[in-house]
């Protein structure tokens, strides 16, 4: 199929494409890498009556360290993270991530700030800001406003951005080497969609963990962090039993999707296993 018709318009500064959207409101929408939106266009699921492609407003596409954050602007492709953007533990975490994103050229065409627009619950992303808390810079004519992930997502591809507000910037905290970290994920097929994955991030202080972030997506309509499992961690040595009991507080704490894909048990039990793996990645790496 092909989408319905639409009107193309293609600004070269921020202010522009802010002016668009204030103007066309719930008609207009943005176009960065398209990777989801164009699909959907074709398929007609979406209908938008003016298509507003950000691709050659240059302000937004960097990656870059400030202020012990690193800070992802609106057209940092995937393809960006499959190497090093930063030093330290978050350095050599985002390749592994980025690597589980669709494929090559998916990849080389999507950004990182619009699969966090998108909200898909098995984006790679979206489970990265939710469990390090990252920071959302949206603005609009209106003016500007700072998000955090519990107070953004919503339910599964929905958010509180709203029609006339443009998603500019991510901006992640910066990990040292005190951090140790992990990432599995479970998907039929290599480049399909995510049935479950945690993300582990753990920082140690004598040995023991002093302070730990342990995130779920895919198996739930929004990423999120397990707050029990994680308290059942933090203070510990992190052996074998108490990362297995991490395990199986998660698998019990989520309200797990069902669909055609996998049923609620079996992604209760792919929780207990992500988390697991994640956990035993942050120990052995």
């Amino acid at each position: 199929m092909k989408p319905v018709s639409f009107k193309y318009f293609a600004p070269r500064t921020v202010d522009d494409a802010l002016d668009l959207l204030a103007t066309h409101g719930e008609e207009g929408k943005i176009l960065a890498g398209g990777q989801s939106l164009v699909p959907a266009m074709n398929f007609r699921l979406a209908r938008p009556a003016n298509l507003i492609d950000i691709n050659r407003i240059n302000a937004l596409d960097y990656v870059r360290e400030d202020g012990g954050e690193l800070r992802i602007g609106a057209l940092a492709r995937h393809v960006r993270f499959e190497t090093p953007v930063t030093d330290g533990a978050l350095g050599a975490f985002l390749p592994r991530v980025a690597r589980h994103i669709g494929h090559l050229p998916i990849r080389c065409r999507g950004t990182f700030c619009g699969s966090i627009a998108h909200a898909d619950p098995a984006s790679e992303w979206c489970l990265l800001a939710a469990t390090l808390d990252a920071e959302l810079v949206i603005i609009s004519r209106r003016g500007r406003r700072n998000a955090r992930p519990h107070e953004y997502f919503v339910a599964a591809l929905t958010t509180t951005l709203e029609p006339d507000e443009l998603l500019t910037e991510i901006r992640l905290p910066l990990l040292d080497d005190a951090w140790r970290t992990g990432f599995a994920e479970f998907s039929r097929r290599v480049g399909d969609f995510a049935l479950a994955m945690c993300a582990a991030f753990l920082r140690f202080e004598g040995g023991r963990i002093a302070e730990v972030r342990l995130g779920i997506g895919g198996a739930t309509d929004r990423p999120s962090r397990i707050a029990a499992a994680e308290a059942i961690l933090a203070g510990t040595d992190g052996r074998l039993e108490i990362r297995r009991e991490a395990g199986d507080i998660a698998a019990t704490a989520i309200d797990p999707l069902e669909d055609i894909h996998a049923s609620a048990a079996f992604r209760r039990d792919l929780v207990r296993a992500m988390v697991g793996r994640a956990l035993d990645q942050a120990f052995t790496r």
